[in-house]
């Protein structure tokens, strides 16, 4: 019953959305501001190519992005989490990343690195990795109690079967947590990061063109394809965290 309804739920949400969708691209008059999903699915059809080439590049920026804020974040979290004072020095800098400005930033980066590199735009997806993923990775591994780790001295473990028995495990189902939250932002990050300056291309070029010029099928297209990116990422993350379950008991 439960896989059924964890199967029915997002397809009735879908339908509702599509409805709502419908209803409001009707009666617009001679201004289209929000085109039909039919329209959407001619523009999708008719200029595929260029949608893909676009999300392509948004993907990869994004993935490049979330790789570097993970690792970076892990490494941060599990130095923090063995040293008290780094952890105290962290945690004003994670605290200034978590609200620096991507509109203010993202044009500094394309001066520093060129506007023809799409450097500037992972790296304002990692810094919107890197936050989530450090403060659930530190909770992670600290979560275990200190009368589990006297147990494990008291059977003569070692550090590193403590960690690798106790500590990981603990810690994995926070990381998944950082993780899911982290997939979804390095998309939005990377999406607008492409509004400001930086390479003519990219979802968010593109939709903030179509946008500009009239063209709102062609750019609710591009809507479209940032939305399945965003949904890709965050159902492989799920993937990955089933299978790390599996080989990992928690």
């Amino acid at each position: 019953m439960n896989t059924v309804a964890r199967i029915v739920a997002p397809i009735v949400v879908g339908v509702l959305l599509l409805a709502l969708w419908w209803a409001l691209s009707a009666n617009q008059g001679r201004t289209v501001l929000v085109p039909t999903p039919g329209m959407v699915g001619e523009e999708l059809v008719a200029h595929g190519d260029i949608v893909l080439k676009a999300t392509w590049i948004t993907a990869l920026n994004a993935l490049i992005g979330l790789g570097l804020g993970t690792l970076l974040a892990i490494v941060l979290a599990g130095v923090a989490a063995w040293l008290r004072v780094v952890d105290w020095m962290a945690a004003p800098v994670v605290a200034a990343i978590s609200v620096v400005p991507i509109v203010a930033l993202t044009p500094i980066l394309n001066t520093m690195f060129g506007a023809s590199s799409q450097f500037g735009r992972q790296l304002i997806a990692a810094l919107a990795a890197f936050v989530p993923v450090f403060v659930n990775v530190l909770r992670g591994l600290r979560q275990a109690k200190p009368v589990q780790r006297d147990l494990f001295a008291a059977l003569g473990a070692r550090g590193g079967q403590t960690f690798a028995k106790l500590t990981l495990p603990t810690a994995v189902p926070y990381l998944f947590t950082g993780l899911r939250i982290a997939s979804s932002l390095a998309v939005i990050s990377a999406l607008v990061a492409e509004y400001f300056g930086g390479p003519s291309n990219g979802l968010g070029t593109a939709i903030a063109s179509y946008a500009k010029s009239g063209k709102a099928s062609l750019a609710w297209a591009h809507v479209a394809a940032a939305i399945a990116v965003g949904l890709v990422f965050f159902l492989v993350t799920v993937l990955i965290e089933r299978i790390v379950a599996k080989r990992i008991p928690v």
